[in-house]
């Protein structure tokens, strides 16, 4: 048997057959496909590149500004780095007030405030997640429509209600007003809701109460979110000027925000470099606590549940 040797062509093709111009420029399909890949991702780390620049510029304007000397903040045009740093600014800004106080008054504020947001919201949202009850699309409409009012707008009533109760120049008003957050009832509540009815139910089979269902199951599960709400909460009250500046009449019970502002007239108003050197030191604690929880605030908002 006589075996007939047939040559090809680049394409598999016999050598006599001639290509078509169309095929020989094409391009392949999965070409195509890795060049709009690429420049997606290109597109996007540009895109997100700028929107950093624009938050990450302030902080760095601020940490610089903090080490040079006042001639160098006041030259024209601007310089980023000083010729010499000059770490002397943070203890001149610390000296010039009674910031040991201030700062002691900034974290008992925002740790009393959360734990009793954490005792009041989880519960709130655990009722609206699992429970039905009469009312209960009403009410938590008004916890919404609570969401829109800033605190200024209510300040007046509680103002003249902590005065007449004698309350003024104490932590009661700077802690008591905030001890219930509609923004964390919202936030727990969908996390609630994300964890699946069968974890509930095996849970009563195993005879389990309403109170140790939602400390001992939905709230270790809502963990990212919790912490998440925490470090919004510490952030808000931490850097809070207005309420402390109004309910409080000295030093003794003024938080750090309220010092750091006073540094404009305690310096005269021109030493920048003080008063940037002061508002590094009222960052710092939030920048540690955001990085310590940042796991958490990425799982919080990838975080789809199990149904």
């Amino acid at each position: 048997m006589n075996r007939l040797n047939v040559r090809t062509g680049p394409v598999g093709l016999p050598a006599s057959a001639p290509l078509s111009r169309s095929a020989s420029h094409t391009v392949p399909v999965t070409t195509v496909s890795a060049l709009r890949n690429a420049a997606s991702k290109t597109f996007d780390v540009v895109l997100l590149s700028l929107v950093s620049l624009v938050f990450v510029f302030p902080f760095a304007w601020m940490a610089t500004t903090a080490l040079k000397s006042l001639q160098e903040t006041l030259v024209f045009p601007p310089i980023w780095i000083p010729e010499r740093l000059h770490w002397e600014n943070f203890s001149e800004a610390w000296k010039s007030g009674p910031f040991p106080t201030y700062l002691r008054n900034s974290v008992m504020v925002a740790v009393s405030v959360l734990l009793l947001q954490l005792v009041t919201i989880i519960p709130a949202a655990y009722a609206f997640a699992r429970f039905r009850f009469p009312g209960k699309r009403a009410l938590f409409g008004l916890v919404l429509a609570s969401l829109m009012m800033p605190p200024q707008i209510t300040f007046v009533p509680v103002y003249v209600l902590m005065s007449r109760l004698g309350l003024m120049d104490t932590f009661v008003p700077l802690v008591v007003p905030f001890a219930a957050s509609a923004f964390g009832i919202f936030l727990m509540r969908q996390a609630f809701m994300q964890v699946p009815d069968e974890t509930a139910e095996a849970a009563r089979l195993d005879n389990a109460g309403e109170w140790t269902t939602m400390w001992r199951i939905f709230v270790p599960m809502a963990k990212p979110m919790l912490a998440t709400f925490a470090l919004f909460s510490l952030i808000a009250h931490w850097n809070d000027y207005f309420w402390p500046l109004i309910m409080t009449d000295s030093d003794r019970l003024r938080t750090l925000a309220v010092g750091i502002a006073r540094l404009k007239d305690i310096e005269g108003g021109n030493a920048w470099q003080v008063i940037m050197a002061g508002n590094v030191m009222l960052v710092l604690p939030i920048l540690a606590a955001f990085f310590a929880a940042r796991r958490h605030i990425v799982r919080a908002f990838t975080y789809t549940g199990l149904k």
